[in-house]
């Protein structure tokens, strides 16, 4: 008889490399069709309301690199956030991002859900490496977020002491906290850019909407026509006044009155 022992699973060796120059990152299409819109939509809010600083890095379907027992791996999620990094040279552009190494953790990550069966909740845990696997037991990111545009749906997930994702509840207006930007994130149903979809929206402490550019600039179109209006609304009153006193005046002077002696 032998004595069979099981095997004992090893953790990977992470270490934080800088990405190799001849690595060829993946240029896959897009899985999701409203993910560029999304993402673009989520990061414009966040600029418009001034909450990114130039120490910031925001990107979307960029690469985040870690080294695994001495393989380099990528995953680039469809949005995320790193709340400080270290500046590069001027003129080099950033074709990844390699967290410890170039800056801070990697503090928010996204993904919006494909057809690819359980590819953003795969904790596979060998190569190739599941994406919530990945985010939560290698990066180690505080809060990973999934949505499905098309249901819709949005669950958040925050890294607890334990070193694993903790689904969060959402509020009364179905919104969930996001600590690392101190805002809600929420659905809402609407337009932008002539695209009516189910988008993720980020709303302040106080719960006031986070509005795009594009809004902004629809809010100041309509306080600047509110402001013409008023004018114009206070030239006619005292067209309308100047024009009565005209009338008052010549009805004195048909009685022998001067009226500018009555001032």
């Amino acid at each position: 008889m032998v004595l069979q022992i099981p095997s004992v699973k090893k953790e990977p060796i992470v270490t934080w490399e800088a990405l190799p120059l001849d690595f060829v990152l993946p240029d896959d299409p897009v899985e999701n069709i409203q993910q560029p819109p999304l993402a673009a939509a989520l990061t414009d809010a966040l600029g418009a309301n001034r909450h990114i600083q130039p120490e910031m890095l925001i990107g979307s379907n960029f690469g985040l690199v870690a080294t695994m027992n001495k393989k380099t791996v990528v995953k680039a999620p469809d949005w995320f956030y790193v709340p400080q990094v270290h500046p590069i040279a001027e003129g080099t552009i950033r074709r990844s991002y390699t967290p410890n190494l170039e800056g801070a953790p990697v503090a928010i990550a996204m993904e919006f859900l494909s057809q690819e069966e359980g590819g953003e909740l795969s904790v596979r845990s060998t190569p190739p490496y599941g994406k919530l696997y990945f985010y939560e037991q290698i990066l180690q990111v505080p809060t990973y977020v999934t949505y499905d545009p098309y249901e819709p749906s949005l669950e958040v997930r925050c890294l607890s002491q334990n070193r694993r994702y903790v689904m969060q509840e959402a509020d009364a207006q179905k919104r969930v906290w996001i600590p690392e930007l101190n805002l809600f994130l929420g659905i809402w149903a609407g337009e932008r850019l002539k695209q009516t979809a189910n988008w993720l929206r980020w709303w302040d402490a106080s719960g006031n909407l986070l509005l795009w550019s594009s809004e902004q600039v629809d809010q100041e179109r309509q306080r600047a026509d509110e402001e013409r209006q008023r004018a114009d609304e206070e030239r006619l009153r005292a067209d309308q006044e100047h024009q009565r006193a005209e009338v008052l005046a010549a009805e004195l002077r048909r009685l022998g009155i001067d009226p500018d002696r009555l001032t």
